[in-house]
């Protein structure tokens, strides 16, 4: 018959079995680590690519004004190298053409005014004139404010926003637009040789009583840091837990000593109890 396990030595067995956690377990909680800490990462890549983004529009807004893109260009136009740069063009307004794009702005909810501009070339830019409210929607509430010879409009060269707004899609058969869609309009109005871009116009541009330009909002989130912060913050707190938990036998000290030791019991020793063994003080 074996001996009987005493209960000091299951005490001292259990924390080796708590350190020795789960493989299952272990392999989770350092990929989750690992995963955290390259979020953590990515983020501060982010937040680096967004500081020169913002420093990048800066200087494009505030440089000197440069003729928009000719037709030879236009292939080439993208977001990275050409959106908010400051241009003029010039030209006569087609009023015939315009589109009114709803907008919610500064000054409330109404409509952008988008009227394509003919250059010298025979070309087409759509220019956004402005902004104007809902009870001025109809053309014949302004057609003494639009300008009917050559112009020369300065403002910001934006990209086309196709797909239409927020949860909203461009119905052009019922002329509702969300978005300033350039393709879109060009093909509905009839247009050809049309930019792929369209021009905001600034505040200069306006006419007395017509759309109140220079209304673009330039803003670009920059929450990076937090949420890299976040990210390592977790990972630190899922590493704590980790140490916790798996080092919880190297950590957890044994018993103290409390001066007392327990002896198997003899024929002379003094029983507490059936088979007590006999209690020595130590010097």
């Amino acid at each position: 018959m074996s001996d009987p396990v005493r209960p000091e030595e299951s005490e001292a067995r259990e924390p080796a079995r708590a350190a020795r956690p789960r493989l299952w377990l272990t392999v989770l909680s350092l990929t989750a680590f690992a995963v955290l800490i390259a979020l953590g990462i990515w983020q501060i890549e982010r937040r680096a690519w967004k500081l020169a983004l913002i420093d990048r529009v800066e200087q494009r807004v505030h440089a000197p004004a440069q003729p928009a893109p000719s037709p030879a260009a236009w292939p080439a136009i993208s977001t990275a190298n050409d959106e908010y740069r400051h241009v003029t063009v010039a030209g006569r307004f087609l009023h015939d053409h315009e589109t009114l794009v709803q907008a919610v702005t500064e000054e409330g909810p109404g409509y952008w005014v988008l009227t394509p501009l003919k250059r010298d070339d025979g070309t087409l830019v759509l220019v956004n004139r402005g902004f104007v409210p809902s009870e001025r929607r109809d053309a014949s509430t302004r057609q003494g404010d639009n300008p009917d010879g050559r112009v020369e409009i300065t403002g910001l060269l934006r990209i086309t926003e196709p797909k239409g707004g927020f949860l909203r899609n461009n119905v052009p058969q019922h002329n509702r637009w969300y978005s300033r869609d350039v393709a879109a309009i060009a093909a509905a109005r009839g247009l050809d040789k049309v930019a792929p871009f369209f021009v905001d116009a600034d505040a200069g541009s306006q006419t007395t009583g017509g759309p109140i330009g220079g209304l673009t909002v330039i803003r670009f989130p920059n929450n990076h840091l937090i949420y890299a912060l976040t990210w390592f913050a977790l990972a630190f707190m899922l590493a704590g837990k980790l140490l916790v938990t798996f080092g919880g036998g190297l950590f957890r000290g044994k018993k103290p000593w409390n001066g007392f030791v327990h002896e198997p019991a003899g024929d002379a020793a003094r029983r507490t109890g059936s088979d007590a063994g006999t209690i020595v003080e130590q010097a």
